[in-house]
């Protein structure tokens, strides 16, 4: 084995490169938000029950479902209806089966520099589900354009269940 020995400029020009090396792949994933930047909007800290009023349609595996928020007088929050919403705790690995539905939703609002708004559900009709019995918040993300509902299970890929405002 020859061992090189360097000095100066180019040793340090070398530990750099080397060191930019190890790193890189780490700095891909130290924003939370690329992924979901790339093909969906910024996530949102917070939103308004005003921006968010609407009716989604689902894109990718969240493809036939349809959510429809309208927003209360009070200004928080307000009724929820749902078409082809998935139930049963592995909808995260497949859509299976679905229901009809309403009910009430809110709009939370991240409290740290990791945590993003969401969109809590809570379903009246047809029944009251248990946790894990259906998908009951969804993350926010949005641009100047377009407004995303979302479930925000691997931050770096881009979130298969996701519903585009219409």
């Amino acid at each position: 084995m020859t061992r090189v020995r360097m000095t100066g400029r180019r040793a340090r020009l070398l530990t750099a490169a080397t060191a930019l090396a190890l790193l890189s792949p780490l700095a891909s994933c130290s924003s939370a938000s690329t992924a979901v930047e790339a093909c969906m909007g910024k996530q949102a800290v917070s939103a308004t029950t005003g921006e968010l009023e609407g009716t989604y349609t689902g894109e990718a595996h969240a493809k036939g479902v349809k959510i429809t928020l309208k927003a209360s007088d009070t200004g928080t929050g307000g009724t929820v209806t749902v078409r082809n919403w998935p139930t049963g705790s592995w909808y995260k690995s497949e859509l299976g089966a679905t229901f009809d539905g309403s009910g009430t939703w809110d709009v939370l609002s991240g409290t740290g520099s990791d945590e993003y708004g969401h969109v809590q559900l809570s379903f009246t009709e047809p029944e009251r589900f248990l946790q894990d019995d259906t998908l009951d918040s969804l993350s926010i993300a949005k641009d100047s354009q377009r407004i995303y509902l979302y479930e925000d299970d691997d931050p770096d890929v881009c979130p298969t269940f996701r519903l585009r405002r219409a």
